[in-house]
């Protein structure tokens, strides 16, 4: 039989044969099933009807079933449980989660913001595995559509339809140079910032288009790297007075650790939504309403804070 046959069928009469086989009883199954006596035995000949067979015979009054019926009793056990455990809701549990997740993001988010949610996404749910997957914005639909990404985090484009997407906090870029830069100790100008050769990591969303939009009719910089890694500013930052461009929370991260000195910009820079985006097949997936919880906060709360612990807002 087809499958758009078995559409056609009146399935739910199958549930009432299981029961009529347990109750043995016109009367005991139609109390079950909320149903009137009558109705239920209206029942009993669409199943007679459709099985092509009697199915119960009467004695005294009990029903006895045919064999038949007996042998349509067997079979129904696995397919009927199996269908009351997939419609039955379920609260979910991270520790016995053992899925995999993708999700498609930038390098920024890699460095700077899911290494912070990882240990508490781990710590709740130890058997579950991530893969991360290049972000596409051109084609970011398509990722998590049928590409087979369950989530993506990135600075959203204007139209996001028909995705899902919840804001994770704003992020403004900053600027590093080294401790033996000349305006190391200064206030670094607009004229400055046109004046000295510039590498621009290039982690988060089309920065650099944001900028050149905030410097239009203006000289554009002297661009001389462009790289999605700091280490290949930090490989010329002693041969030339670098200014190094990033994201203000990558500036954070790396100012310390590289003996760095951060500035902000010498004009005005909108800061730029981040966000946690989805498809709507996946807005209610326990598991992934699970997953994007425990991101939110704590990548959230990350990208709110560290602004403010730096002192530069």
């Amino acid at each position: 039989m087809e499958l758009e046959e078995v559409y056609r069928r009146d399935l739910n009469l199958l549930v009432a044969l299981k029961v009529l086989l347990e109750e043995c009883s016109v009367s005991k199954a139609a109390v079950r099933l909320n149903l009137s006596q009558s109705a239920m035995s209206r029942v009993l000949g669409r199943l007679r009807d459709l099985l092509g067979d009697p199915l119960f015979t009467r004695q005294g009054q009990s029903l006895l079933p045919t064999q038949r019926a007996l042998e349509l009793n067997a079979q129904l056990n696995e397919p009927l449980e199996s269908l009351r455990i997939l419609l039955t809701p379920s609260d979910f549990e991270p520790a016995a989660c053992e899925q995999t997740f993708k999700i498609a993001t930038t390098d920024y988010a890699i460095q700077t913001i899911l290494p912070f949610a990882l240990p508490r996404i781990y710590q709740e749910a130890p058997h579950l595995s991530l893969e991360f997957s290049p972000l596409q914005h051109d084609n970011l639909l398509s990722q998590l559509t049928t590409g087979g990404c369950d989530m993506a985090i990135c600075r959203p484009s204007a139209d996001m339809d028909p995705l899902c997407h919840q804001l994770l906090g704003r992020v403004s870029v900053f600027c590093l140079v080294s401790k033996n830069h000349p305006l190391a100790n200064k206030q670094l100008t607009f004229q400055d910032y046109l004046s000295y050769p510039h590498a621009m990591i290039a982690v988060s969303d089309g920065v650099k288009a944001l900028i050149d939009e905030q410097l239009r009719g203006h000289p554009q910089p002297k661009m001389v790297l462009r790289a999605y890694h700091l280490e290949a500013a930090l490989a010329i930052i002693d041969q030339m007075p670098l200014i190094i461009t990033v994201p203000a929370d990558l500036a954070y991260l790396v100012a310390e650790r590289y003996q760095l000195i951060v500035k902000p910009l010498p004009f005005e820079f909108k800061p730029f939504d981040y966000s946690l985006l989805w498809h709507a097949r996946c807005e209610h997936s326990a598991s992934q309403i699970w997953l994007r919880n425990i991101i939110k906060e704590e990548c959230g709360r990350l990208i709110n804070s560290r602004v403010h612990d730096i002192g530069l807002l």
